[in-house]
Parts: structure tokens; sequence; C-alpha cells
């Protein structure tokens, strides 16, 4: 799939845009002065894919937990500042990588002064254009005037010779999202930070992301990507790398596939299994085509494709390579079974 070719920003030990790979972030759930906890799920969601994770930053205490955190930790930080920018300033002066901000919500003097911080410490900055935080000002559509306020604030950093930016216009709205994005991806060639912005609670914000986001990615629209959901974290990475592998945007991913179960399933525990053997592959970065299926109608028949696949047959189950059964194992021991020759595989 061709992606948009961006600028390329550098954010501590990344690169991101490009036509490079969609970044997986996230952002933490915990008060960054947290510092062990903020530490233990960044390292969380680094482990399942993240690139690149943000915190917010709201007093003294936040500030000065960023070495703290950054000294254990191996992706980019992000801070996330409203309001004030003497803080923004001071997330620089303590090591964040990158900040977010909405320079609509500042005063002048300070965006100035913090875009000259900025430079002199190589620090990216990403200008975050909310609905929620944006008030209509003519009678355009929506999404018109949040790319319009967008880019009138990169000329503002240009005009100031500041070139290091990511640039998102988000809405609650799907259709003001995507809209945003395919305008916005058509007036800039500075890299996308996109999402659809307090999407829900688990399978309704996932259901409104996946919706929302592939027809922007699948129009090569987007360097970096966040799922924002009601959620810990780490579902959000794993919710974006199954989005991206679904769409042939991200490689080091399984490619799992597995039936509904019907009355031709003579096994109990199939969606168990399932839920294990996908657990056990995302855990461990496995990049297979692995199929677990009820019945052999549908393990030979529609996983005969797959790389190996788990069919149940009469209180047993087969384990089959490329369409060719290699093993009958017992109920009880069929897991044990299957992830010893998918580990064989993976070597």
């Amino acid at each position: 799939m061709l992606r948009n070719k961006t600028k390329i920003v550098k954010i501590g030990n990344i690169a991101m845009g490009g036509d490079e790979n969609v970044l997986i972030q996230s952002m933490c759930n915990i008060k960054t002065s947290n510092v062990e906890e903020v530490i233990k799920e960044i390292n969380e969601c680094a482990k399942l894919g993240a690139s690149l994770m943000r915190v917010s930053i709201i007093d003294e205490d936040d500030l000065k937990a960023i070495p703290l955190i950054k000294k254990s930790i191996d992706i980019p930080l992000v801070c996330d500042i409203h309001y004030t920018l003497k803080d923004a300033i001071k997330a620089i002066e303590y090591g964040a990588d990158a900040i977010r901000i909405n320079p609509g919500n500042t005063k002048k003097e300070e965006l100035d002064n913090l875009i000259e911080i900025a430079k002199k410490h190589k620090t990216a900055i990403r200008i975050g254009i909310n609905e929620g935080s944006f008030s209509s000002k003519n009678e355009k559509p929506i999404h018109e005037q949040l790319v319009s306020e967008a880019l009138k604030w990169v000329e503002y950093f240009e005009n100031l010779e500041f070139y290091n930016l990511i640039i998102s216009v988000k809405s609650s709205d799907l259709f003001t999202t995507i809209k945003s994005y395919e305008l916005l991806g058509e007036s800039t060639i500075y890299p996308l930070h996109i999402g659809l912005t307090e999407s829900g609670f688990d399978d309704i914000g996932i259901i409104k992301s996946v919706a929302c986001l592939s027809p922007i990615l699948l129009k090569g629209i987007g360097s970096t990507i966040r799922i924002s959901l009601t959620h810990d974290p780490k579902k959000e990475v794993l919710t974006a790398k199954r989005l991206l592998k679904s769409l042939n945007l991200y490689k080091n991913y399984p490619n799992f596939v597995s039936c509904p179960t019907c009355g031709r399933c003579k096994v109990s525990n199939i969606k168990d299994l399932a839920k294990e053997t996908l657990t056990y592959l995302e855990n461990n970065n496995i990049n297979l085509k692995v199929a677990v299926m009820g019945c052999v109608v549908n393990g030979i028949g529609e996983g005969k494709n797959a790389d190996i696949g788990l069919a149940g047959a009469n209180h047993e189950f087969i384990i089959f390579k490329k369409g060719d059964v290699i093993k009958t194992v017992k109920e009880e021991n069929a897991l044990e079974e299957f992830f010893k020759e998918i580990d064989k595989m993976k070597n």
C-alpha cells in the first residue's frame, strides 16, 4: 500500500514520517508522578509494540518524574501539556522527547519562548487541534475549520523557523475525523497523528475506531496511531496492532484466524484455546498465519492456507501445516503440543 510521503521528524531515538511504518502509541492512565507504576506501564506497552508513549503533566511532581522515567524506558516519552506552556518548557528541560500542545489554549509570549527552547533542545512538538476544545468561528463545516486552524498554527511555527512538527485534528465524531484527515493529508507534508478521540469503552471504542481509521489508513494517511479507549493502554496497543496487521501495515504480528464454532464441534474448549493461542502469539511477536478451528471441515478446508493450525476432531485434535496433517493429539494435551510446533516454526 502506498503511504503519503511526509517530512521525517526525529523523536528521541526514532524517526516518524517519510513513507515508514505507522508507529503505534498510547498514553499512560496513571498520574505521572507515580514513577514506578508509569515505568511498568510504559515498558509493558513497549513490549507489546508501542513505539512511543505519552504522559500528562499537571504539576511540578510530574515534571520531576520525567528524568526518572526516562532512565528506565527505551522508547521516546511524549509530554502532554495544556493551558500553561511554562510546564511545557520545563518538560523539555527535564528531557521530554516531544510535547503535545494545543496552541490555541496558550499565550503568544509563552508560545514563542517554547518554540525557541524546543529548537535549542531539538524537541518535537505535536500541534493537537481537538473539536472538543475548539470553538466554531464560522459557517464552514467543522472539519474544514479544524484543518484551517491546524494549518494556521503550522504557518506560525514555520515563520519562527520551527519545522519539527507532528499534526493532529481530532474529533469524537467518526465522519468529522475522516474528513479532517483526508483534507489535512492533502494540505501538509508533516507527519500526522491519527485517532478517534474519546471513542468509548472497550468494544464500542474499538468498533468506532476501526470504522473511522481504516479508510484514513487505506488512503495512505497517518504516520502514527493511537486507539483511544476507556481501557488499559495495553489494550490500545494491541488493538492498533490488530488493525494495522489487518491492513497489511504491520509486519511483526500474527495473522490469526478462528471459526465461530457450530454443531459440528466435538471438543469442549475451542474458544479458550483460540484465546490462549492468540495471547501466546501476541506476547511472543510470532509472525505466522495460525488457525484454530472447531472441526476438520473448517480446519483443513478454511484453514488450509495457514502456516500451522489446530482443528477439533472427535474429542481430539489434529495439528496441520499448510493443509497437511502432521499430528493427532489428545484434547487435554492439544495446546501444549500446538505451542511446541509453533515454537519450531518461529525458530
